[in-house]
């Protein structure tokens, strides 16, 4: 299962090469997974991870971000703050779980610039490994070894996926 964002200039497919079917691909505004909850409402990620996890048995999940991520900066910026749903507060707020880990990336590295932004756009991919966590069928079948998180960025100016080193928490050109 690939977890990606909605942007058109990242398509997962074409990235790791494969054809239909390979992969079960969730794409969303900043590649996000919400944290485990059962409030009711739509819950399209949770149902598909569930979908992908308990039923279709896949092994591992990877959280793919990228480069000049839209969602991203807008959630570094805050620059879609006070909207109104349909002028950009659904954005808002689903973007708004990257609110905790926004804080330590502007004590860090401000708000502007690419480096600012591309902390943001890694430390959203770690939230949402972080929320993938959070899922009781994730956490036993992690444990039991039955499924592996992964975390990936993509960056569209150089066309290199590097991946997460769980030892490290570093992203590294994948090999």
């Amino acid at each position: 299962m690939v977890i990606a964002c909605s942007d058109s200039r990242v398509d997962p497919a074409q990235i790791f090469d494969v054809d239909p079917g390979e992969i079960f691909v969730v794409r969303n505004v900043a590649a996000m997974v919400p944290p485990f909850e059962t409030a009711p409402g739509h819950h399209g990620v949770s149902a598909a991870l569930e979908f992908a996890v308990q039923v279709l048995k896949v092994k591992e999940v990877m959280v793919m971000g990228h480069g000049m991520c839209g969602g991203c900066k807008a959630a570094l910026t805050q620059s879609l703050k006070g909207t109104a749903p349909g002028d950009g507060g659904f954005v808002t707020d689903w973007i708004a779980l990257l609110d905790d880990v926004r804080e330590e990336v502007v004590r860090t590295h401000g708000t502007k610039g690419r480096e600012a932004e591309q902390a943001m756009e890694l430390a959203g991919v770690r939230q949402s490994i972080a929320n993938l966590r959070t899922f009781p069928f994730v956490q036993r079948k992690e444990h039991d070894g039955e499924l592996q998180l992964r975390g990936a960025f993509f960056s569209i100016s150089d066309g290199l996926l590097h991946v997460l080193d769980k030892q490290t928490g570093e992203f590294a050109p994948a090999v």
